[in-house]
């Protein structure tokens, strides 16, 4: 007689693919055999890109979420990322392994080091694109070469390459277990604060699959119709916030993709599929420069004459510099996790060119606060508000937060709702309460100097400071 076949093993190890749909690892591991799904905190091997304590507060709840979709299946370890798949697979008796590719420099570092050290052991492991509608490499010009400028990248580049394909569907049937030896416990990875901050950041938010996907329906059904021109107003309803479910990868790309295009195509539709064209931009930039959250991409910029000034970075973090777009700008991100991408791009453009200050100062705050942090996005937006990155924004290009506010904060909603103490400001001071009569600040209970800060900077001045050392890089 012949013994019975002993069950086969594999492993998925989840990483910024948080969801069971269109998941291409997953699902491929699933027909191999019993799935072993895991999730590894790795602090070891990320070093100063650990994650910020934003993201880490979601990572936490996402992975609850996700446990519950695995009816309880999912093992958790923090550490080493290498030590624990090798004694996972010897003790365990693994034969494979399976993971959806990341893109950061240290993660496609450690994970060839992986494939490596597991294959001496005996263990296959196979990666897959989960995260991107293209693969990085895939994306060239005709010469071989890496884009530069995005609208060829994507219109020559991406629309002209093979389509993504269509999402894969939740696999069925699949045959789960869990490491009840040596798996830790969701809190046992500490990623929740000691003094519970995040309260009300985690109040507006829902987090998981789930929420993805209602998200997206909402998008679909009330905001895309008017995107093109609705996605500049930061009160507005026509953004999608999708930003973290992608980055956690609670919903593939290639989900948002397929939906956008099942609807009829128009101008935001298809404005809307060019954004996550930036975001596929900005990979290859990482992909193609992993020096990119560190360096400068337009080498010139490293004789910058950046100052050193600890009072305004702080006045800038707290949402105090008395410039309202700002602050409104900077508060939301403390209150909520997220800032709308058009304040972004007027914050950070105070902050690089009317203060003067380095855009790492910029990108370590973001990447702290943000719950949508993702090294690639981060780092390439802060390059092109610096104007020192791939198809940057010209440095010379400065934000005027008044004339920014006053256009796409037309009704002043927006600074009302994170600035309240300039709530009763009539709309035509309330983007430049300096210069409002002293009959109309006492009327609105607002104190210059007092229970609202004076300008930490003249924007003229600042603005020319700023021209001055730019041109400063041609001598």
């Amino acid at each position: 007689m012949t013994g019975k076949i002993p069950e086969k093993f594999v492993i998925h190890w989840f990483r910024q693919d948080l969801r069971l749909n269109d998941n291409p690892s997953l699902y491929t591991a699933s027909k191999k055999g019993k799935v072993f799904p895991l999730y590894i905190l790795d602090d070891v091997n990320s070093h100063d890109q650990s994650m910020g304590a934003a993201s880490r507060i979601w990572l936490h709840h996402s992975l609850i979420s996700l446990s519950k979709s695995l009816n309880g299946n999912l093992s958790f370890y923090k550490g080493n990322a290498l030590s624990i798949l090798k004694n996972l697979c010897i003790s365990h008796e693994i034969s494979e392994v399976h993971w959806n590719q990341c893109y950061e420099p240290w993660r496609r570092k450690r994970d060839e080091k992986i494939r490596k050290e597991l294959g001496n052991i005996g263990v296959s492991t196979s990666t897959y694109n989960g995260s991107l509608l293209w693969n990085p490499d895939s994306i060239r010009k005709e010469d071989g070469t890496p884009y530069k400028v995005f609208t060829p990248f994507y219109r020559k580049g991406c629309l002209q390459s093979e389509p993504p394909p269509d999402p894969l569907p939740v696999p069925e049937e699949v045959k789960y277990d869990k490491d009840s030896t040596s798996s830790l416990g969701i809190d046992d990875l500490n990623l929740l604060p000691k003094v519970p901050w995040d309260k009300k950041i985690f109040s507006s938010w829902g987090i998981g699959e789930r929420s993805a996907h209602k998200n997206l329906t909402e998008f679909l059904t009330k905001g895309i119709k008017y995107y093109k021109k609705g996605r500049d107003d930061p009160s507005g309803l026509n953004v999608s916030k999708l930003s973290p479910y992608l980055h956690f990868g609670e919903i593939s790309p290639r989900q948002i993709w397929k939906s956008v295009n099942q609807i009829p195509s128009d101008v935001n539709a298809d404005h809307f599929c060019s954004e996550l064209g930036w975001r596929e931009f900005s990979y290859s930039q990482l992909y193609f420069n992993p020096q990119l959250p560190q360096e400068n991409l337009q080498t010139k910029f490293d004789r910058f004459p950046w100052k050193n000034d600890e009072g305004k970075l702080s006045a800038w973090q707290k949402g105090l510099t008395g410039i309202p777009m700002v602050d409104a700008g900077m508060r939301e991100l403390w209150q909520t996790g997220y800032m709308h991408n058009r304040v972004r791009m007027i914050t950070g453009s105070f902050l690089v060119k009317n203060l003067l200050l380095h855009w790492h100062y910029g990108r370590d705050w973001f990447w702290d606060c943000l719950v949508d942090a993702d090294l690639a996005n981060n780092s390439a937006g802060w390059q092109w508000i610096a104007g020192c990155g791939a198809d940057a924004a010209p440095y010379f290009r400065i934000f005027n937060p008044i004339t920014q506010g006053q256009k796409f904060d037309p009704e002043g909603k927006y600074v009302r709702r994170f600035v309240p103490e300039l709530a009763n400001l009539p709309t035509k001071y309330l983007f430049n309460p300096w210069e409002a009569p002293t009959e109309i600040l006492e009327a609105a209970n607002v104190i210059i100097g007092g229970n609202y800060p004076e300008p930490i900077v003249d924007l003229k001045t600042s603005r020319l400071e700023a021209l001055e050392a730019f041109n400063s890089l041609k001598l």
